[in-house]
């Protein structure tokens, strides 16, 4: 029988956790206001929080949604940040259970891991291997069904607390994707199911992203112990399979379907298909050919559209270069993974800053 967790509780709950948890949460925002108005009596709400979460009377407060438009249209949930300290708080706890149970074949959102080091691995496998299938999952974050979640997490957190709390935030965030949510029917569902089930992980919560990763580590153990190619790669819901032999890519494209279809998770049509690695493809930004990494032209415009947006910017004295600096270096920076000699110099010379 599988090892369960049971007494969780107590190490979620405790100051240390909750110290941890804040200035994890702190991060990146300490000068943002409603970081700054928390930290102004830190000790305080923090006890506040955790005399509310032991009382079970903590009641998530609502998310500020608002749409980004780079790579694509998508929609960000904040949560209050006295939330975001219970998520980093909740993730301290189950991270380390199941962090030992992912697949290596994971890269986001872990330590050590990240779009780099899967973009190096990926690459190699696309100079190795003759074949590729990569695949899209239509909506992941929208469309991720409660009631699966929460059965896979029950399969190792047995701790009555930890579940209720799980299950708090989950609802807090329930029809906020309902809008980029379609419709889909599988196999056994009535006329009304799709809209009887809660589905969605807010885009935007650490929880979001430690949940995705449970979910689609049942898609990982399924790619290593059913289909066994010899490659596979996997960044949230984007996942690349390799093998050296095409027949083998054919009939993992329609066992994975199938498969994720038992999780409410439909491909993407026209986004999931086989080639030649020769060929190469689109990931994470970088297109892969055996004969290199470069920036997909794609990420080049927007990159483009973004400089001539600043450029307005700073000469209408609405920011200074210094506000800029960290996102043009970011840039450059993740350019550098990649075989981007001759970019810099056809993107920057056009750009033109005006000093103030």
């Amino acid at each position: 029988m599988a090892k369960t967790f049971k007494k969780l509780w107590p190490i979620f709950i405790s100051r240390d956790n909750f110290w941890t948890a804040y200035q994890k949460a702190l991060r990146h925002k300490r000068y943002k206001a409603p970081a700054a108005d928390f930290a102004m009596n830190a000790e305080i709400n923090l006890i506040n929080l955790i005399n509310e979460l032991e009382k079970g009377v903590y009641r998530p407060g609502r998310y500020q949604s608002f749409y980004i438009y780079e790579p694509k249209k998508r929609k960000i949930s904040a949560a209050p940040f006295r939330d975001r300290v219970v998520h980093h708080a909740l993730v301290n706890v189950l991270e380390p259970i199941y962090e030992a149970r992912f697949s290596e074949a994971s890269y986001a959102c872990r330590k050590n891991k990240g779009v780099h080091k899967a973009l190096e691995k990926c690459h190699w496998h696309v100079r190795n291997r003759k074949y590729f299938l990569k695949g899209d999952i239509v909506k992941f974050f929208p469309s991720a069904d409660h009631d699966i979640l929460f059965e896979i997490l029950s399969k190792k957190i047995a701790d009555s607390r930890i579940l209720d709390l799980i299950k708090k935030l989950l609802s807090s965030g329930v029809g906020l994707l309902d809008d980029e949510r379609a419709p889909y029917w599988f196999a056994g569902d009535g006329l009304l199911t799709p809209g009887l089930r809660f589905c969605g992980l807010p885009i935007g919560n650490l929880t979001s992203q430690f949940f995705a990763n449970v979910i689609l580590n049942e898609l990982d153990q399924y790619v290593h112990h059913e289909i066994r190619p010899a490659g596979y790669v996997r960044y949230a819901d984007d996942w690349v399979l390799f093998d050296n032999d095409v027949e083998t890519l054919k009939k993992a494209k329609l066992s994975i379907e199938k498969f994720l279809a038992r999780y409410r998770l439909l491909c993407h049509a026209n986004k999931t298909y086989f080639a030649p690695c020769r060929q190469g493809f689109v990931f994470l930004g970088f297109r892969l050919t055996p004969r290199g990494k470069r920036i997909a032209r794609e990420n080049v415009s927007r990159f483009r559209k973004r400089m001539r947006r600043y450029n307005k910017l700073i000469n209408r004295h609405i920011i200074d270069y210094d506000q800029i600096s960290a996102s043009i270096k970011g840039w450059l920076q993740h350019l550098s993974h990649g075989n981007t000699a001759g970019i810099i110099s056809k993107v920057m010379p056009n750009v033109k800053f005006r000093k103030i």
